[in-house]
């Protein structure tokens, strides 16, 4: 016979309360089991004592009988002290998935930008004096306004 120590709900609906019990793996979550060997009340204050119940003795001596606790239990119990935590690694998990590689690039692509116009300003000053650029720009708005006055002339 294959024995777990594995988590029983009971309590209202959305209200769960769960029972830390021994239980053949063949029987329903919620039924038949062989000892209740603790207490779990995820509504309280994760500082609060009385969320987790656990009877240590009966605990240890069900896991020297050969009983498998499950993932949730077992970080119970290796936050009591009785088992070795679970290290768990998945670096696909951890990866940026193709949304945030997309707003990545896209930031890095702003960045060139800001950095490209500002070596700009630096270098325009550098180049021509701001009186120099202005007289320039007012001369090339001179020439361009009578090229563009003849076409309606001739329209007319």
């Amino acid at each position: 016979m294959s024995v777990k120590i594995r988590l029983s709900r009971h309590g209202a609906k959305k209200r769960p309360y769960y029972r830390i019990v021994v239980a053949d793996v063949r029987a329903p979550r919620d039924g038949k089991f062989i000892e209740k060997v603790g207490t779990f009340n995820p509504l309280k204050d994760k500082n609060d004592e009385s969320r987790l119940n656990l009877e240590t003795d009966r605990i240890k001596h069900w896991l020297g009988n050969g009983a498998k606790p499950t993932d949730r239990v077992h970080g119970f119990l290796s936050d009591v002290g009785l088992l070795k935590p679970i290290k768990r690694n998945n670096p696909e998990k951890a990866r940026p998935k193709k949304k945030a590689l997309e707003r990545m690039k896209a930031k890095e692509e702003l960045l060139k930008k800001k950095k490209e116009e500002a070596e700009a300003k630096e270098a325009a000053p550098a180049e021509a004096k701001p009186e120099e650029v202005k007289e320039a720009t007012s001369t090339e708005a001179k020439e361009a306004a009578p090229v563009e006055a003849e076409p309606e002339e001739e329209k007319k």
